[in-house]
């Protein structure tokens, strides 16, 4: 029986009271939508309807596998996580949750009979619960002031990291209590925002006891230090975290900068946390970069994390360290192996280690052998992994997805992998579905590069067709088998363009020099790269040369400005979303400094060893850096005067990373040089377009604006719609 068949059965049975709400309004709860394709065609309603499949957790004892999986609800315009077990071989599938707000964090504990997650309070903040492993018996067990964020139980289970936010900035009303409904931010520190935020608060690591019941004797273990975060903002979790086997001290992740000094440095350290005595011991001193995602062997003999060499670069190598716990030795585990590792887990049987890392074009998951340090392939295929949980010494359960499909459960033995869910596969299995192909593609330095070529459903080589060049963002992270539910390649296809997705210049999958040379280098080969890929691409007959067009995000959206006043004639229609359009503006607004001096000052050969000496060495104002130099001369909008192609330009407003402001520059900039232009801007959306109607609305105005002029009147009318609202919303808008 499949897992949709196994869905529907549970959404029906009302008696069930493992699913139970527990009182709470059945009308706020979002289930699998009752989706059926009136087209066959992979759409924007299809891709909407997909369950999505998160994190996977293996039970200790009963050898069950714990995975969520969320559904949009458009009418409510958000979506909900809830709970599934089921037995390592797909058997025996439960719906353990059904509730209005999402379970998070989720995990085993007391050898598999209960499990421990986050979940909204009655005040709607966010707190440590626990239930029976069949969704029974649910109980809110922390009740900190500010909430849960994450959490990790000793492995004795009798003490717990819970990480909560504690007071960062002062408000108005601390500096002048008469003035209580004032609102300005007084602002000292370059530490005071962070992607879609002011840094009004930081997270704090928080020990407590626990029995079972109730968290009690919560102490924050950094609460001599409340100017420095752990786990590091913004992105970091309960990965910054690891016990050691007997409880009584534990590692944490920490950036210990503030400042200046915190925002051109990339510098983490792992520290050893004692409950004992309370004292804190560095334990990576020296080792400049990244130090991140520690683990404890088995044994606990060993740890072995993550590290980056260089200060201030963000897409260094991740080697993968080993460090002895009694002599303190360090050893470099990959030293001979010329790729970037992303995650790790332990082998239960403690002489090897799991990991993810992005290798030619695909994500496979690797096993190290500590010994001997050989490294062999576990999972692999045309697809990306994207879990690591080990079931025994011989299996290890995970994620699996490609461009054509979303995540999956999986599970590896002995070089083969099992599919073991079936979230949608009968809702891909009833749609016609585009066709991925790899192509190795000649550079203009004489090198060979991966590009993806996503072909419609039903292609027929003897017709020709638009086709649009994806720029992939970072700008260091993969062009793999990627899925996403927005720079969704298999959707773009299913319209009926040929998408040419490169792994051009500076993107990690094909050796560290390829990755690195991109930093200071932004209108360089990678521009080069994107250009060879369409001159291959188009020599094919089925594309049609005069209706190719040019879009991506973030690096991909700079790279949408940039060749807009470099393509040559090359593009038709152009789409940027939260791009860099003015490089001299977004060196001073961006706030992670690092980024903007390594990439645009030529971080490899201008950084000192420790960057807090040279803060500002990629200025564009650092006349003796000639790297900055050039990529400032470089910037997009010098090259305005050569615009002649439409643009759209998206963005949103709570994007501090890269702010809006530079999507309404060039805006403003195409509208004077009188060239057809138009800008979405989202005032509730940041980097990313996360609310499903707005993102929804995002892909109607996509397809609207390229078939508009990548396709023929002819084809335009002929064509399927990305769905019928879709067509409604077009023509309402014409």
């Amino acid at each position: 029986m499949n897992l949709n068949h196994i869905m529907a059965t549970v959404l029906t049975a009302a008696s069930l009271t493992a699913c139970s709400s527990g009182g709470e309004n059945d009308a706020e709860i979002i289930d699998k939508p009752d989706f059926k394709s009136t087209t066959g065609i992979f759409d924007i309603d299809a891709l909407e309807a997909l369950g999505r499949v998160s994190a996977v957790s293996v039970s200790p004892e009963t050898r069950k596998v714990l995975f969520g999986i969320s559904y949009e609800d458009l009418e409510k315009n958000r979506s909900n996580n809830d709970l599934y077990v089921m037995d390592p071989d797909g058997s025996n599938l439960e719906r353990i949750t059904r509730t209005p707000k999402s379970e998070g964090n989720f995990t085993w504990i007391n050898q598999g009979k209960q499990i421990a997650f986050t979940y909204a309070d009655a005040d709607g903040k966010s707190q440590l619960w626990v239930m029976n492993a069949d969704g029974s018996g649910r109980k809110q067990v922390s009740k900190l002031e500010k909430g849960v964020e994450g959490f990790l139980f000793s492995p004795d289970e009798k003490k717990v990291i819970l990480i909560s936010p504690i007071k960062f900035t002062r408000e108005a009303k601390d500096l002048y209590p008469d003035l209580p409904e004032a609102t300005g931010r007084v602002i000292d520190d370059m530490m005071y925002k962070h992607w879609d935020h002011w840094v009004t608060e930081i997270p704090h690591p928080f020990v407590g006891d626990f029995d079972g019941n109730e968290v009690t004797n919560v102490e924050d273990i950094m609460s001599d230090e409340p100017m420095y975060e752990a786990p590091m903002l913004p992105f970091g979790g309960i990965e910054s975290f690891a016990w050691a086997p007997d409880g009584q001290s534990l590692i944490y992740v920490s950036r210990k900068k503030t400042g200046r000094d915190y925002a051109v440095s990339t510098n983490s350290d792992l520290y050893l946390y004692s409950l004992a005595d309370k004292s804190t011991r560095n334990l990576t001193e020296g080792m400049m970069g990244y130090d991140t995602n520690p683990s404890y062997s088995p044994d606990g003999k060993y740890v072995a994390w993550l590290s980056m060499e260089r200060d201030g670069y963000e897409a260094d190598k991740n080697r993968i360290f080993l460090m002895d716990v009694t002599s303190g030795e360090k050893t470099d585990l990959t030293s001979d192996w010329d790729y970037t590792a992303d995650a790790i887990a332990w082998n239960p049987n403690g002489k090897s280690l799991y990991f993810l890392a992005a290798k030619g074009g695909d994500i496979p998951v690797f096993s190290l052998d500590i010994a001997s340090k050989e490294i062999k392939v576990v999972a692999d295929g045309e697809c990306d992994y994207a879990a690591l949980a080990p079931l025994d010494e011989e299996s290890i359960v995970t994620l699996r997805h490609s461009m054509l499909a979303p995540n999956e459960v999986c599970i590896a033995k002995a070089g083969e992998v099992k599919q073991i869910s079936n979230v949608n596969t009968e809702l891909l299995s009833s749609l016609k579905m585009p066709r991925v192909e790899r192509n190795m593609v000649p550079t203009t330095d004489g090198k060979e590069m991966l590009v993806w070529a996503v072909y419609p459903q039903d292609f027929d080589s003897t017709k020709t067709y638009p086709s649009l060049l994806y720029c992939q963002g970072g700008p260091q992270q993969a062009v793999s088998q990627f899925w996403s539910y927005r720079w969704n390649l298999a959707l773009m296809a299913a319209n009926g363009y040929i998408v040419i997705a490169p792994n051009r210049r500076g993107l990690p999958g094909f050796g560290t020099e390829w990755n690195a040379q991109i930093s200071g280098d932004y209108p360089g080969q990678n521009m080069r790269d994107y250009l060879a890929a369409v001159d291959y691409m188009k020599k094919n007959s089925f594309i049609d040369p005069a209706r190719i067009g040019c879009t991506g995000a973030s690096y991909g959206g700079f790279s949408t400005y940039w060749l807009a006043g470099n393509h040559e004639k090359r593009f038709a229609a152009f789409l940027a979303h939260a791009g860099i359009f003015n490089m001299e503006a977004q060196y001073l607004e961006t706030e992670e400094m690092w980024f903007a001096n390594w990439d645009m000052g030529g971080g490899a050969d201008k950084a000192p060893a420790d960057v807090t000496t040279a803060p500002d060495y990629g200025a564009f104002w650092r006349k003796d850096n000639p790297t900055a130099q050039r990529t400032f001369a470089m910037s997009p909008h010098r090259f305005v005067d050569k615009w002649d192609t439409p643009i759209m330009i998206t963005h949103g407003e709570f994007d501090y990373r890269i702010l809006s402001s530079q999507g309404e520059m060039a805006f403003n900039a195409a509208k004077l040089r009188g060239i057809p232009a138009e800008m979405l801007i989202f005032p509730d959306e940041n980097h990313w377009i996360l609310k499903p109607q707005n993102a929804v609305m995002w892909q109607r105005l996509f397809f609207r604006w390229f078939d508009k002029w990548l396709k023929p009147a002819a084809d335009s009318a002929a064509a399927a719609p990305a769905s019928a609202a879709a067509a409604d919303s077009a023509a309402a808008a014409e």
